[in-house]
């Protein structure tokens, strides 16, 4: 059946784009906030092991609200490594760094979901795209306060 909620087809497609980029993001955070989680060690083990647990049980509920968005407007969400791979401005660690590089990456990959979520305002306010600001505006507060909490750990 026709997709019909008041956002044209190319609109919509748009919008998809970018929400595919801010899923494949959010997934690729999700597993290397997961990998952390299982192979942090260093005096701040107990603090970061929890942390990262926290951050990537959130990760984990947010791919699914965005793969939903994404259905919602009509499209099949990507789903596999090698979309998310293509798709996602998340790099892979290689090998497991020490906790306070995995401190660093994490806080700039927080910041990079947040420049894909910012970045597709203009396509979602000209489309009138109400629900998909929203969770941008919820995913924006998230990252960046989990950006912040992350920098704070690396203050001296």
């Amino acid at each position: 059946m026709e997709v019909n909620i008041g956002i044209p087809e190319q609109d919509r497609k748009n919008i998809v784009e970018g929400l595919s980029r801010l899923l494949a993001d959010t997934y690729t955070l999700y597993l290397k906030t997961h990998n952390f989680h299982w192979n942090v060690t260093g005096p701040m083990f107990q603090t970061l092991h929890l942390m990262f647990e926290t951050q990537y049980t959130e990760l984990a509920a947010a791919v699914d609200l965005i793969a939903e968005r994404i259905r919602a407007l009509g499209s099949p969400a990507p789903g596999t490594y090698a979309e998310f791979a293509r798709l996602s401005s998340i790099k892979e660690p290689s090998g497991v760094p020490p906790a306070k590089e995995m401190i660093q990456q994490l806080v700039q990959d927080q910041e990079a979901v947040v420049r894909t979520a910012r970045s597709m305002f203009k396509a979602v306010d000209a489309a009138s795209d109400e629900p998909t600001a929203d969770l941008l505006t919820q995913r924006m507060q998230v990252h960046e306060k989990t950006a912040w909490m992350l920098r704070s750990l690396l203050e001296t």
